[in-house]
């Protein structure tokens, strides 16, 4: 009660929040979105981030790097209407990003048509502890994603 109280949480928000912290031990809630504030999202992850930093067409012009998660894990806040799509070659990335100021703050990577990768520079503060990244050969994807060990996993609950 005390801790309701505290938080001015109703019954029904304390037991989200612990279904939460239960379905996903070890992991935080990362929220985010783009630079307008129009798209708004949250994802549950590792505070100690994998990040992919990709030397393929897109993302080298774009500077995406990224993290991968399961979509179980993603949620769009709000921003759904202001959200473009951009795709290429076989179309199975979905380059997602804000109509307003353009930003991607995550998509549809084709490593992980299952999940979603999202730009660890597109997090609010206070809850990433470390990054780890990884380069990835994307000029010669279909190598890179057979060879890599755990990307696939990556998007699995």
């Amino acid at each position: 009660a005390a801790f309701l109280e505290r938080h001015r949480l109703s019954g029904e928000e304390a037991a989200r929040l612990l279904l939460d912290a239960y379905e996903y031990r070890g992991l935080v809630k990362h929220t985010g979105g783009c630079h307008c504030g129009a798209v708004r999202f949250e994802v549950w992850a590792s505070p100690d981030l994998h990040v992919f930093n990709c030397n393929c067409s897109i993302c080298t012009k774009k500077q995406n790097r990224h993290f991968i998660v399961p979509a179980s894990r993603f949620k769009l806040l709000k921003g759904a209407e202001n959200l473009t799509t951009y795709t290429f070659n076989t179309h199975r990335a979905q380059h997602t990003f804000c109509k307003t100021c353009g930003v991607q703050s995550f998509y549809t990577p084709r490593s992980n048509p299952d999940g979603y990768g999202i730009a660890p520079h597109c997090l609010d503060d206070g809850t990433v502890h470390s990054v780890v990244l990884e380069d990835i050969n994307g000029k010669e994807w279909e190598k890179a994603v057979k060879e890599h060990k755990t990307i696939r996993d990556m998007s699995k609950p």
